[in-house]
């Protein structure tokens, strides 16, 4: 039997807004339920079918203000005019315990998290093209036309941040984006290493 790893992988997940996150995220975790997902601290309002505590923690901005001011994020920043951030206590409770997290965060704080945690797995998730993103988009029904110019907008940009991430995943089929990402971290799992400690006298 393999013993249990010494120290959990942190995993970020970005992407543009209509891309899919949140249903590639719930078909993983059927698949990898030994993964942690960090459910992200946000001051924007919940969506239909949102809810506290699952999809994210939902709180004021005065709230949140006051959580930046006492250090208690791995990483915040501000997106579509609200706060969202990661709280920095959950995450190294869990690693430290051995347990792989997946973070939900966009561009800007995936950066500061590499910053932070250089041995993070990045992955940037796309859509099949641009117009399959605006299509989506539309689709959701939750945002009048002058949001969903600059969620797209917005998109644009990100995409020049691709670079800086170590794998891309295509979500044209919601299993098989699910399936590259467990490959993804089966294989980062495999790592010489993170597994020093199965190797006697190393």
């Amino acid at each position: 039997m393999i013993r249990k790893k010494q120290r959990g992988q942190l995993i970020v997940l970005s992407g543009p807004s209509g891309v899919g996150k949140s249903t590639v995220i719930s078909e993983l975790l059927g698949e990898r339920p030994d993964i942690y997902f960090s459910v992200s601290f946000t001051t924007r309002k919940p969506r239909v079918g949102e809810a506290d505590g699952i999809n994210y923690n939902f709180v004021s901005q005065e709230t949140f203000e006051a959580m930046i001011e006492r250090g208690e994020f791995l990483e915040h920043a501000r997106y579509v005019d609200h706060y969202y951030g990661t709280s920095l206590r959950l995450i190294e409770e869990k690693l430290a315990a051995g347990i792989d997290v997946l973070l939900d965060i966009e561009v800007q704080g995936a950066a500061k998290v590499r910053e932070k945690c250089p041995n993070a797995v990045l992955i940037f998730i796309i859509p099949p093209s641009f117009e399959e993103l605006s299509r989506r988009l539309h689709g959701r029904n939750t945002d009048d036309e002058e949001v969903i110019e600059g969620r797209l907008k917005k998109a644009r940009e990100e995409y020049k941040e691709i670079p800086h991430y170590d794998f891309l995943v295509v979500n044209d089929k919601v299993s098989a984006a699910a399936a590259e990402i467990a490959a993804i971290l089966t294989a980062e799992g495999c790592r010489t290493k993170y597994r020093l400690n199965l190797v006697e006298g190393v």
